[in-house]
This record gives C-alpha cells, sequence and structure tokens, in this order.
C-alpha cells in the first residue's frame, strides 16, 4: 500500500511539473487559435505523457525498483 502511495505521489509530481515546464510552450504558434480549448487539450495531454515517462525514469532509476 505503501508503495502505491507512493508511486502515486511520484506520478502526479512528474505531471505538475511537466504541466510547468510545458507551459511556457507557445502552442498557438502550431495550433489555431480560434479553437484554445484544443490547445489546453494538447497541453494536458503532452504534459500527463511527459509527466508519466519521467515518473517511470525515475522509479526505474532509484532504489524503488524492485520493492
Amino acid at each position: 500500500m505503501t508503495y502505491t502511495i507512493l508511486q502515486l505521489s511520484i506520478h502526479l509530481i512528474c505531471i505538475a511539473v511537466s504541466f510547468f515546464a510545458l507551459s511556457c510552450v507557445k502552442f498557438e504558434r502550431f495550433c489555431d487559435i480560434r479553437k484554445p480549448m484544443k490547445v489546453q487539450a494538447l497541453l494536458i495531454l503532452s504534459s500527463m505523457a511527459l509527466g508519466y515517462l519521467v515518473a517511470q525514469l525515475i522509479m526505474t532509476l532509484t532504489v524503488f525498483n524492485g520493492f
């Protein structure tokens, strides 16, 4: 149970950090400005994907691997 809570917290922290980091990227240059909901969805999904990958990397490289 403790490991699950630790995994969840690592994932949420990494998603929050990746959202903060991706918020400086101007997605409006790549997307249609008239559809802001799609740009926001792209930002959220990109931050979730990046946060998940970073969390998996952190958990693989640390002591928590195999416990």
